[in-house]
């Protein structure tokens, strides 16, 4: 049986909200290592709240948004090298730097870490794993700190969960969030291009590792489904 291929993104603020995460990496760990037998797993690692302090000090000290936008991405990769070594994985040639380095990867290897990719304005680490996502011809799993998408940003009194929704409804609550390096937001502009253009179907779901295993097994979750 081929294995199928998914694409996750895994947000900075799941790996390093403070200090490193390991009660959530470990079934994090657990749960991909169990569905490797059925899937390959390209992980796509966000830059979190650590890239956002490196972004805001340039931003601070009035540095432009293109050298804000290198310092996230150094973060994403750092990310990804610990990850691939805390699955016990030795990228001997380093962390992937393109979408073809990717896809060979993948030809000898079940699980892949990787940050943003090469340099482009307006982009998170989400744009990286939907773009790959459309690349692979996949779906795009979106790992966060809230179980799923909101009808507003989830910290404001009344927000609203949205357990599922069409790609269009989507677009119109990720385009009213202004886009610049470090945003919060669901996915960013540039992502939301991707799956709008390619018609990606995206999941959104929170650090709670059963939902993904669910997911993954195609049983009922909690979460976000967009489609």
């Amino acid at each position: 049986m081929q294995k199928r291929v998914q694409v996750l993104s895994l947000g900075g603020s799941l790996i390093v909200p403070n200090k490193i995460n390991l009660e959530f990496l470990r079934k994090f760990r657990e749960v991909i290592n169990k569905n490797k037998s059925k899937y390959k797993f390209v992980i796509v690692c966000g830059g979190g709240s650590v890239a956002r302090k490196y972004i805001q000090a340039l931003n601070e000290d009035k540095k432009s948004e293109y050298l804000q936008s290198l310092v996230g991405i150094s973060i994403t990769r750092l990310n990804a090298r610990f990850m691939s070594y805390f699955f016990g994985i030795d990228p001997e040639k380093g962390i992937a730097h393109d979408m073809k380095n990717v896809e060979n990867l993948l030809k000898k290897n079940d699980i892949i870490f990787c940050g943003a990719l090469r340099y482009a304005p307006n982009q998170t680490s989400d744009a990286t794993a939907c773009k790959l996502a459309a690349f692979l011809k996949t779906d795009f799993i979106n790992l966060t700190n809230v179980k799923g998408l909101y009808d507003k940003n989830p910290e404001l009194k009344g927000a609203k969960f949205i357990e599922r929704t069409s790609i269009a409804e989507f677009n119109k609550i990720v385009m009213a969030i202004p886009n610049k390096p470090g945003m919060h937001a669901p996915v960013d502009h540039v992502a939301m291009k991707v799956i709008r253009e390619n018609k990606i179907k995206t999941y959104i779901i929170g650090p709670d590792t059963k939902q993904l295993d669910n997911l993954l097994n195609n049983k009922d979750f909690i979460g976000t489904t967009v489609e």
